[in-house]
């Protein structure tokens, strides 16, 4: 196997990995448990009494970690599928290093705190569910830029 299609698989399957903590939590947050809960702080209390949601969310969460393996695995991303990964990786990577670099600075106090300051959450924010986005971006984006002269499954 050629190593950029060795390389891209890896990274496919590591996006999968994160993408698929974060289906797997919301998920379960949907399904009423709650561990963890309290380091999303008030993006949980957002779907006080309508916690199912969580569940949808968390499903296309799952689908959205899976579907770029699946896709290189079968070779069959078309160029309007592979624009519509890149146009993900760039969200993912983008959202989750704007907030753990802003979560990380409120929690060490460079950042003024608001009164309604939660540090479970902020930590909860800038050492897991950010940093897991950012890692789920950077495998994404960079399995897509290991695949891109990729001819055969």
């Amino acid at each position: 196997m050629p190593e950029g299609t060795m390389r891209a698989r890896t990274c496919f399957v590591a996006a999968a990995v994160f993408g698929g903590l974060h289906a797997a939590s919301s998920i379960y947050w949907g399904l009423g448990g709650d561990a963890l809960l309290d380091t999303v702080g008030a993006t949980a209390d957002q779907f006080e009494g309508r916690r199912w949601m969580l569940a949808v969310i968390g499903g296309g969460k799952a689908v959205a970690a899976i579907a770029p393996l699946a896709l290189f695995l079968r070779g069959d991303a078309g160029r309007a599928l592979r624009g519509a990964m890149w146009a993900g990786a760039a969200v993912l990577t983008f959202w989750g290093a704007a907030n753990t670099v802003t979560s990380a600075l409120l929690a060490a106090g460079v950042l003024p705190r608001p009164e309604s300051y939660d540090r479970t959450a902020t930590l909860g924010h800038a050492l897991l569910w950010d940093p897991l986005f950012l890692a789920w971006g950077l495998a994404l984006a960079t399995g897509l830029w290991a695949s891109r002269h990729r001819e055969s499954p």
